[in-house]
């Protein structure tokens, strides 16, 4: 019972939602979360749905998803647990059958619930065979448990475990030199040959005084613990005031475009009024005029009727005369044309500049800076320097690659030194400066990481990859012998790595046993794309970055070899001779340039976005290059023979 709420608690639980998995499934970092609860985080980052992959929110690598045209609520439907998450859950999960039965009752073929375990005996009973137990007295001073935990004690204070192989004899050996705990049996027929063999009771002294200082560490990591959480919660109570203080300032921003959206609007309207009493007061007045004019005709048709109804011929001559004249005509005519009279009012809207308008509209921006997640826009300085060379060199040091390690809490930099044959790390201890070198059998060039501890490395002339032990000092692993003289290595997955060689030229993926998987031709539909592979790394979206050499460019490939896209611009952005080669973990991808002493930075579609490092920094025919958990850029100089740390 105890054991199966253990488990539940530290290997079946999801730490997205805290739970008991639901639907549960496993990463390619393998780790494993509820399929709701990582596809619901991923929703959350524009950057894996633009990946079409599910984004992990312990480590943020990705998986890329078999179908990523489905909807994104469905992208973890294929992706399944590994067997031994399903395996224990099936055994131990919710609806499992968490019943222990009665180890007696069971070898006679029956299934009967126990409930108490012998700690001695190492069984479970049901009450039939408890009290079966405990009528052989020398059973009646095992101490038993019942299921709910509760303990029965039955006199004797200490506890003697009892051997599984030999039932009657209790524990009291140690092996030390097999680490393992065993009865006078036991070490007279497995431990003879062993060397030390003590009691236990001899060691529990040395044991207690060793778990002591564990406790103590333990303690203080506790008081750690509880520090950055305090930590926390203060930058919590701050963030909140700070947010809260950016929505105010958006929104202030926000009310001055709409007070002076207003003030537009408020402006125009006022000049809509002004010219609409304009424009009507002048159409007023054209009516009236208008008006008056109707009467006067009328009065003068009035007047030619009487002329023509009177018996005076000279009313006739007299009427005749004036509309001769034309003074009849012109009463009417009377009002003249003002000049800057309105014909016609319209408002004229251009949509398209309101549109541009509204797109141009910036009330501002908002940066995130990720901890301990290098920022690419921020100006680097000089943190510090490495000399790759250290006492015992023959040679002067040609660093040719890197890369930055974390190995028992320490910051470990590892490094190939081309011109002495070895691989070599460095790393603080006790405040002081220190480091391993391991010799190889030839000239080591690329370097990647397989674990938190473990590296490969190239020996290109002798057709090898080595794999490192670095706990930070060095220790071989494996030799592995290639059919090709490989250059660039980055590790795809814990059991396959991507390689380059030339000649033949191609990249090839290979097992750890160094057999070719599949082999990525430098001929792309009649076009070369590779010529001279010489740095490779991984991107988070698991596409493989290649610097080509010959061809002056980088290509970013699939597994499979399609080429998802190639940075080969001409003018002040070209590359002239690219080698090291590196993506961080928000995806951006550094690119060193041995000829123009420089390091490029290009988005994760092979944009460049500027020039990162230059010669003005210090930079002068760099190699490899590699970014850390903690805001530094790892370059390697070769004419110096060290490598410059940045911080940005």
């Amino acid at each position: 019972m105890a054991t199966s709420q253990k488990l539940k608690e530290h290997f079946l639980t999801c730490t997205i939602c805290t739970e008991v998995f639901d639907n549960p499934c496993t990463l390619v970092c393998n780790h494993t979360f509820c399929r709701k609860c990582v596809v619901n985080y991923t929703k959350t980052r524009p950057e894996a749905i633009s990946a079409k992959s599910l984004l992990c929110p312990f480590c943020n690598k990705m998986t890329k998803v078999s179908a990523p045209e489905r909807p994104v609520e469905e992208w973890a439907d294929d992706v399944k647990p590994i067997f031994i998450i399903q395996g224990l859950l099936d055994s131990f999960g919710p609806g499992s059958k968490d019943t222990t039965y009665c180890t007696y009752c069971q070898e006679d073929g029956e299934t009967t619930p126990a409930v108490v375990w012998c700690s001695v005996c190492d069984e479970a009973l049901c009450d039939k065979c408890t009290g079966a137990h405990n009528r052989i007295p020398s059973f009646r001073q095992h101490d038993v448990t019942d299921l709910s935990g509760e303990v029965k004690a039955k006199g004797r204070q200490k506890v003697k475990v009892m051997c599984r192989e030999h039932r009657q004899e209790s524990l009291e050996f140690l092996c030390t030199d097999c680490k393992k705990a065993a009865c006078q049996k036991c070490c007279i027929i497995y431990h003879r040959k062993c060397d030390a063999v003590v009691t236990i009771t001899s060691q529990i002294t040395t044991m207690k005084t060793q778990l002591r200082k564990i406790k103590k560490a333990l303690s203080k990591k506790e008081d750690e613990m509880k520090l950055r959480v305090n930590e926390k919660d203060l930058k919590k109570k701050l963030g909140r005031d700070h947010y809260s203080l950016m929505k105010s300032n958006i929104q202030s921003e926000c009310q001055k475009v709409n007070n002076q959206a207003k003030e537009k609007e408020r402006k125009l309207l006022d000049q809509m009024e002004d010219i609409s009493y304009k424009h009507i007061g002048q159409l007023k007045a054209d009516i009236r005029s208008g008006e008056m004019s109707v009467q006067m005709y009328q009065q003068q048709a009035e007047l030619i009727d009487q002329a023509l109804q009177s018996e005076c011929d000279m009313d006739v001559y007299e009427m005749y005369q004036g509309c001769e004249t034309g003074d009849v005509e012109a009463v009417g005519d009377a009002d003249v044309k003002e000049r800057g009279r309105i014909s016609k009012v319209t408002f004229r809207q251009d949509t398209d500049k309101l549109s541009k308008s509204l797109e141009d509209l910036q009330l501002g921006e908002i940066d995130v800076l990720y901890e301990d997640v290098l920022d690419l826009k921020a100006t680097p300085v000089l943190h510090d320097t490495i000399s790759v060379r250290v006492p015992g060199d023959s040679n002067v040091s040609y660093p040719r690659d890197v890369t930055v390690m974390v190995v028992n809490d320490t910051d470990t930099v590892v490094v190939t030194d081309w011109n002495n044959n070895n691989v070599k790390s460095f790393y603080t201890r006790n405040n002081q400066t220190r480091h391993s070198k391991l010799s190889l059998g030839g000239r080591p060039w690329g370097l990647t990481k397989l674990t938190h501890n473990q590296v490969a490395v190239t020996v290109l002339n002798i057709k090898q990859i080595v794999t490192v032990e670095v706990n930070p000092d060095l220790v071989l692993l494996s030799t592995i012998t290639t059919s090709k003289e490989y250059s660039g290595i980055t590790s795809l997955t814990p059991s396959t790595l991507a390689a380059s060689s030339r000649p033949p030229t191609c990249v090839d993926i290979l097992d750890m046993a160094g057999n070719v998987l599949r082999s990525i031709s430098p001929l792309q539909n009649g076009s070369k794309i590779l010529q001279y592979p010489k740095y490779l790394c991984t991107t988070r979206t698991g596409n493989i970055l290649v610097s080509d050499q010959g061809t002056e460019c980088v290509v970013c490939l699939t597994l499979e070899g399609e080429v998802v896209f190639t940075y080969s611009p001409t003018g002040d952005t070209a590359l002239k001779s690219p080698l090291g080669i590196t993506s961080t973990s928000t995806g951006g991808i550094l690119v060193t340039d041995y000829s123009l002493n420089r390091v490029i930075h290009l988005t994760e579609s092979g944009q460049f976005v500027r020039s990162i490092l230059t010669q003005q920094d210090g930079i002068i025919n760099p190699w490899g290059v590699c970014v850390d958990g903690h805001g530094h850029v790892y370059v390697c100089l070769r004419r110096e023979g060290v490598i410059k740390v940045f911080t940005c």
